[in-house]
């Protein structure tokens, strides 16, 4: 039987093992139709007395029927429960890694020091539990965790070891949006995976490290091919690009207008109506959908044309990551319509930093050379000319200090991600930014310059803040650089 389209880059099998093995994520869902969108577990930490427990682990995961994939996840076999935190809380996680080899929880979007924020420096061994209490003092927004463990952040994450985190406060409430998790209020992970006669495999070779994996199945929220059923109201998405690579530009197939609410900092001051969006890797997104309507539609991707011209020739293929639209998830609108949330005609404000008040300008590009291209190994990755050193502090700032952030790529678009801080795009390639470049931020795409100002407000003293390309195999590689703030 053919599960899914031929694969294009070689595959091994993924292997691994675990010390404790736990009960899926969604019970529910057993002998259910297997294209029913999976909605993770919720876990409110005020309903746990701000007290979560997660368990990194391995188990096995029938993506396609009566085939088993050997997987990752928390507290079960792929991906983790959506955590839900309110703003003035102070929570504590404790995560048990039950794997066979060293791992961290990384909480990407979070304004936490560096000692609490789980990049590389926050090893958690096999057996280990770590303990960090997070102190939650941001605006709503869409965030997520995953594993940052340096040299094997691709794997971990592309095996399953990622969850939503969704902080909440008064001013969000106040907006009346859609708030019923899974009905209203839906959590998206979107992924691309490799599959072999049904069973997930983890691209190998030179290609997959130079522009990273890319598979051949689209998934969301661990589910192929998914389909969901909605209210016929105003239906509220919270976006994620969990994928290692791969670019989404998603569009709904009937081209209706949705309003993107919120980027990754949380709520823009007003909501923007849109007909496509485009993710990049670790970038989220909340856009609001009305299906009062009833009818039936689907929100697809056109193909990620994110890889250099050097690599298509050296590849022969055209479009790597999908020939043609592919649809992501379908929606089908059930029940009479109802009264619901409406869009509201102002969300949020926001503090606007001062661009005369940066007292510094600091240039980053990110460098894809040569030398692994011609059998010198992989150390063609790295920024300003540096592969990552674990040891080696790349740039120093001061507590409170507010800078302008310039950033750039070569050979392909990158995402950048910032660790411990929101910042506000100022100008592209030395124009005006972009319409996806409003609201705050913690990771942006790149290529020509882009200009960010950033005002630094954790500290990071004792272990510092990363910097790097989110695409995840080059971060692995050493596209990555590390700052403290003091």
């Amino acid at each position: 039987m053919m599960f899914t389209r031929r694969s294009f880059l070689t595959g091994a099998v993924l292997a691994g093992g675990s010390l404790l093995v736990g009960s899926a994520i969604w019970p529910s869902s057993a002998n259910s139709d297997p294209r029913k969108l999976k909605i993770p577990e919720l876990i409110d930490a005020r309903n746990q007395r701000q007290s979560i427990a997660l368990i990194a682990q391995a188990g096995k995961t029938s993506f396609f029927p009566e085939r088993e994939s050997v997987t990752l996840g928390y507290n079960g076999n792929y991906l983790g429960p959506t955590l839900r935190v309110h703003r003035g809380d102070d929570v504590e996680v404790a995560i048990t890694n039950a794997l066979r080899e060293d791992t961290t929880v990384h909480w990407h979007g979070l304004l936490v020091p560096g000692e609490l924020d789980g990049g590389p420096h926050q090893l958690i061994r096999p057996r280990s539990t770590w303990r960090p209490v997070l102190p939650i003092n941001q605006p709503a927004a869409t965030l997520w965790y995953h594993s940052h463990v340096h040299g094997r952040t691709a794997k971990q994450v592309y095996t399953g070891l990622a969850g939503l985190l969704i902080v909440t406060d008064d001013e969000e409430k106040a907006l009346g949006l859609p708030s019923e998790y899974g009905v209203d209020d839906l959590p998206l992970i979107l992924q691309d995976r490799q599959f072999e006669d049904g069973a997930l495999v983890f691209p190998q070779g030179m290609m997959a490290a130079m522009h990273g994996r890319r598979g051949d199945t689209l998934m969301v929220n661990g589910t192929v091919n998914p389909v969901t059923r909605v209210p016929r109201r105003l239906v509220r998405l919270r976006l994620a690009n969990g994928s290692n690579a791969r670019e989404y530009d998603l569009a709904f197939a009937d081209d209706r207008l949705f309003h993107w609410i919120a980027s990754e900092g949380g709520l823009l001051e007003k909501p923007v109506e849109l007909r496509s969006l485009r993710l990049a890797p670790g970038e989220r997104a909340e856009i609001l959908v009305d299906f009062s309507d009833g009818r039936a539609t689907t929100l697809d991707t056109a193909p990620d044309n994110n890889v250099s011209m050097m690599m298509r020739m050296m590849t022969g293929v055209a479009r790597l990551g999908g020939v043609g639209r592919e649809t992501v998830v379908g929606f089908e609108p059930e029940g009479t319509e109802a009264l619901g949330a409406k869009v509201p005609e102002r969300l949020s404000t926001h503090e606007r930093l001062d661009v005369s008040k940066a007292v510094r300008r600091r240039r980053f590009v990110m460098n894809m050379g040569m030398g692994g291209m011609m059998g010198r190994g992989m150390g063609m990755f790295g920024i300003n000319g540096h592969a990552f050193d674990m040891q080696r502090i790349n740039e120093k700032v001061r507590l409170g200090d507010t800078e302008i952030w310039e950033v750039s790529g070569n050979m392909m678009t990158h995402p950048f991600h910032i660790h411990g801080v929101h910042f506000q795009v100022l100008s592209r390639n030395g124009s005006d930014k972009g319409i996806r470049d409003q609201g705050l931020r913690d990771t942006v795409v790149v290529r020509e310059p882009v200009e960010l100002l950033v005002r630094f407000l954790q500290p990071a003293i004792s272990s510092p803040f990363m910097y790097h390309c989110h695409i995840l195999e080059h971060e692995d590689n050493g596209m990555m650089g590390q700052f403290v703030v003091r």
